[in-house]
């Protein structure tokens, strides 16, 4: 058996999936193996990347043990509730248990058609799975909880879109794919059985510490709460804007997922965005926050019921948990955003000195990753030209240098240089090389998307050979939107 596949979504019934198989084609080729995951979950790298592991990742062979479905999920998008969603595009081809003992979900994008598909084709240009690859691998390198990237595969077929663009299959590893809007499916159809079933299985497989609370479901929104404040604070810290923020793509796991119209950015601003379809600004960087909240609140909504038969009573065992949200989450945002200057205590002082550094910013339209990662080089060098050069005027950022220096004079300078080095990377995934890769790859040309990933998995360390990847974009490189794909 190449993957050692031992499956329990698929036991929870007919209710929570349809099973299907994937489209063939005729055609596929391997763009790109991920050896390290594949051997972190029990299979053979060698034999994945072969003709036997192309015919399981393209679709066009079903793996021993497999068991292929789309998982059924609705979802708020924007907003307003779209009702029933599902896997359009995407086959849960089963689970594995990896060498750290974690159940992990294998999942196809790209394979055809689903009885969710609603008129869509199921498939995946080559421009979205190449991007999903590099972004996901790139926030598992800078320890971001994250759904992987197990393979790329170009189908050699085109796809239409605007224009005829050339396909692709992207093979996903997630801890599962259950999403808030999964809870919100079986909420708005009243299904009080499947949703117990759902939350109990959600339990079971990722929270397992809140068996014995006084509320099993009460203790599970917590952790969800609790996961999601942690994970949206990690992105902030790291100028990373999701783009699509919708209940379906909120991961009851605490895991990002769905790399669509993403983005880290460049030039800092806290109003920035990135995706297409956002034209009113919803899922902005600095609107992140309080859209995880009331994503999560719809999911507290769905788990009344379970929390107390009386919905009345339950309303305020869910409130008290969703009010623990912005104190977990700004605890963890003032925390990081105190250790990118330096500063090992998330205190309010800190935070106000984080928050003049990002203002200043704004105004000096800085960028965001390389002021943070050149502030520990200014401080060991006493040079603060490499840091003022990056505003526009450097008069902008000068007097918050001083009063930053005059903080760090009270804190081991050694320990804080070590601290910013560890927090702030040399290396993102920046627009426009993604870009780069994804047109070249259109032309089949791989190397860029290679060598973007391989310098991506140490974006901490300096790579002097790299030293073009970590420059912000010129303007005629800059990327003002990114799309979805679908």
């Amino acid at each position: 058996m190449l993957i050692p596949f031992d499956n329990s979504f698929a036991r929870l019934g007919n209710a929570f999936f349809a099973r299907c198989e994937a489209r063939k084609v005729d055609a596929p080729s391997l763009i790109r193996v991920n050896r390290e995951l594949a051997a972190e979950l029990g299979i053979d790298p060698d034999r994945l990347d072969s003709d036997e592991g192309l015919a399981i990742l393209s679709g066009n062979k079903q793996a021993e043990g497999s068991d292929p479905l789309a998982m059924v999920y609705a979802g708020h998008q924007f907003g307003g509730f779209a009702g029933q969603l599902g896997d359009g595009r995407a086959l849960l081809l089963g689970e594995v248990v990896d060498c750290h003992g974690i159940r992990r979900d294998i999942q196809l994008k790209g394979s055809g058609q689903t009885p969710f598909s609603r008129r869509g084709d199921g498939l995946s240009a080559l421009g979205p799975v190449l991007r999903e690859y590099i972004v996901s691998e790139a926030m598992h390198a800078l320890g971001v909880p994250t759904t992987r990237a197990l393979a790329a595969v170009a189908t050699n077929e085109p796809v239409r879109r605007e224009t005829l663009e050339p396909g692709g299959v992207f093979t996903r590893v997630a801890r599962s794919h259950i999403r808030v809007g999964t809870f919100e499916w079986f909420a708005a159809n009243r299904d009080n059985d499947s949703l117990r079933a759902l939350a109990d299985y959600v339990i079971e497989r990722h929270y397992p510490n809140t068996r014995e609370a006084d509320n099993l479901y009460v203790a599970m929104l917590e952790g969800v709460i609790e996961r999601q404040a942690e994970l949206i604070a990690h992105w902030m810290q790291l100028g990373f804007i999701h783009g699509v923020m919708n209940t379906d793509n909120t991961n009851v796991s605490g895991e990002t997922i769905d790399f669509g119209p993403c983005a880290f950015m460049d030039e800092y601003h806290p109003e920035k965005v990135f995706s297409s379809i956002d034209r009113q600004g919803r899922y902005a960087f600095n609107n992140q926050s309080p859209i995880a909240q009331w994503n999560l609140a719809r999911l507290a909504e769905t788990l009344l019921p379970l929390i107390n038969e009386d919905t009345q009573d339950a309303i305020p065992l869910a409130r008290e948990a969703l009010e623990r949200f912005p104190r977990i989450h700004q605890k963890a945002l003032m925390k990081r955003f105190a250790a990118k200057i330096g500063l090992a205590e998330g205190t309010q002082e800190n935070w106000d000195l984080a928050q003049s550094l990002l203002a200043a910013m704004t105004d000096g339209r800085a960028d965001f990753t390389l002021t943070f990662r050149r502030l520990p080089n200014a401080l060991e060098s006493g040079d603060d030209s490499q840091v003022t050069r990056l505003f526009d005027c450097p008069k902008t950022v000068e007097s918050w240098l001083q009063t930053w220096r005059a903080r760090l004079a009270k804190e081991d300078r050694t320990n804080a240089i070590a601290l910013m080095r560890r927090t702030n990377p040399v290396f993102i995934p920046r627009n426009h090389r993604i870009e780069e890769a994804i047109q070249a790859g259109y032309r089949g040309d791989f190397a860029p998307f290679h060598r973007l990933v391989e310098i991506l998995k140490r974006p901490f360390d300096d790579q002097p050979e790299h030293a073009d990847y970590e420059a912000a974009p010129k303007p005629d490189q800059v990327v003002r939107a990114t799309f979805c794909g679908t």
